[in-house]
């Protein structure tokens, strides 16, 4: 048997019906399209919103992107960190001093001068600010992202929907 041997069983192939063919028939006369209004006269045009601003014209005037896979991060800088006059820094810390939210990530930036050594723990660091926490004798610890706020894989981000 090859490809060009198969066929459909008989009886599976039902013809499409043709209609605006006269009364005689179904779907004669009107053919299925009710009576009168805009529908039953021509093919309405593909995007029409019954003269409202169609959406392709109203997206122009939407400027700009939202990306969804933006991670934000709470700033701290190492002035702030120095005010604080804790050896230990921790988002939990971060918190109860009020220079972050509880549900936030942090980022430290290295605006500001340390004298004594910090051991410091956040979600993310500028590199001047891990050399300066560094080369004061500090040390530096990189959390983990929430798995609720981690950027897709990468490579295929726009799966088929």
């Amino acid at each position: 048997m090859k490809l060009h041997d198969l066929k459909s069983p008989p009886g599976s192939i039902k013809r499409k019906r043709i209609v605006g063919r006269g009364i005689a028939g179904k779907g004669g006369k009107t053919a299925g399209r009710g009576t009168k209004g805009q529908k039953a006269r021509r093919q309405i045009p593909a995007g029409f919103e019954g003269g409202q601003l169609p959406l392709l014209s109203r997206i122009p005037f939407s400027k700009g992107f939202t990306n969804p896979f933006r991670v934000e991060y709470t700033p701290v800088n190492l002035d702030a960190l120095a005010q604080l006059g804790l050896s230990e820094i921790t988002p939990e810390v971060l918190i109860e001093k009020g220079l972050m939210r509880k549900k936030d990530l942090v980022k430290v930036l290295g605006r500001g001068e340390l004298s004594s050594a910090l051991n410091v723990s956040a979600h993310r660091f500028s590199a001047s600010a891990k050399a300066a926490i560094e080369g004061a004798g500090g040390t530096v610890t990189v959390l983990d992202l929430p798995f609720a706020v981690r950027p897709p894989a990468s490579g295929n981000q726009h799966q088929n929907r």
